[in-house]
């Protein structure tokens, strides 16, 4: 497969994944702004915060309070992230929380040990409790993440055949549960893939079951992010996890390079310099960006926000 999408979706996570990491903790009042502006630039799902241990990690720790002032729009989906039960608890009882019916592996035993204090094993074994609460809530169950995907700063990299092997497993346990899968993301959460990685995995995940549809979460750590994104167009994928100025990383990662999600604007500008509409106001979203920069107080690496938009070299030609 070479055609690439006509349309991409951008679901944008800088105000959770973004922060979580930051040395300083935003106010509600600066998430909000930094949401309404991304929100402003035709961003149509955001992941707002995480419902997870404020001792963990203490910048989610007000979740609450901007799920609580937020101004929602209509057509637009405001995202949580959960890593336990108590944690879903928390976002379906708020009621201003767009939950989705998700459910989540990692392909590294270290990291998910880290990351969720379970095993792969434990994960698997507790997944019909999730579908059961996500269906008490009249919530389908139908999308799985798989995190460390690719390679793991604790494992090294992960092989494909174990990936396909837990897709597998928890297709089986969705089945037997009474949901489908329908919707399948990987992530590159430590920043080890390549544009030959993302090729050869979503390739074996397209053989395997079609039908899926396949979104990327990916980060930038070692500058392949946005040729990853490339590579994994041409093989149909159209939906992306991005961050507002390159903002982000993993705080369970054991690696402060980890940090950088792929850049939302830079993301944003490769699709439309290749005829690729995402609905995405490409110079609103760079004046969020520098937005995002002033509120977390030190440069980000987004690319875009600093060299330009093209856009007023573009009008002078015209």
């Amino acid at each position: 497969m070479s055609d690439l999408p006509k349309f991409v979706h951008v679901t944008e996570v800088g105000p959770r994944d973004g922060l979580q990491i930051e040395p300083r903790i935003l106010s509600a009042e600066q998430k909000i702004q930094m949401i309404e502006a991304l929100v402003g630039c035709g961003i149509k799902e955001v992941e707002v915060g995480s419902f997870v241990n404020p001792k963990a990690v203490p910048q989610m720790a007000d979740t609450n309070e901007v799920f609580d002032k937020l101004s929602k729009r209509d057509g637009v989906d405001y995202r949580a992230l959960w890593l336990n039960l108590k944690g879903l608890e928390r976002a379906i009882g708020h009621g201003r929380v767009d939950v989705d019916g998700k459910l989540t592996l990692t392909a590294s035993e270290t990291f998910v040990q880290r990351n969720t204090n379970r095993s792969i094993e434990q994960t698997l074994a507790e997944m019909p409790v999730w579908i059961g609460r996500y269906q008490d809530a009249g919530i389908k169950a139908n999308s799985l993440g798989v995190m460390a995907a690719f390679g793991c700063n604790f494992e090294g990299y992960i092989a494909e055949d174990k990936v396909v092997d837990l897709v597998s497993q928890a297709r089986n346990v969705m089945e037997d549960n009474g949901c489908q899968l329908e919707q399948l993301s990987l992530a590159d959460t430590m920043g080890w893939g390549s544009p030959a990685q993302m090729k050869s995995l979503v390739g074996k995940m397209r053989s395997r079951w079609p039908e899926l549809r396949i979104k990327l979460h990916l980060h930038d750590t070692r500058g392949c992010a946005v040729a990853n994104a490339f590579a994994a167009m041409e093989m149909g994928v159209a939906e992306f996890d991005s961050s507002v100025g390159g903002l982000g990383g993993c705080p369970f990662a054991g690696h402060k390079g980890a940090a950088g999600n792929i850049c939302t604007e830079d993301l944003v500008f490769a699709c439309g310099e290749m005829g690729i509409d995402t609905g995405i106001d490409l110079d609103a979203l760079v004046e969020a960006a520098k937005l995002a920069e002033s509120l977390v107080g030190h440069p980000l690496p987004g690319k875009v926000m600093k060299g330009g938009t093209l856009s007023r070299f573009k009008n002078q030609r015209a």
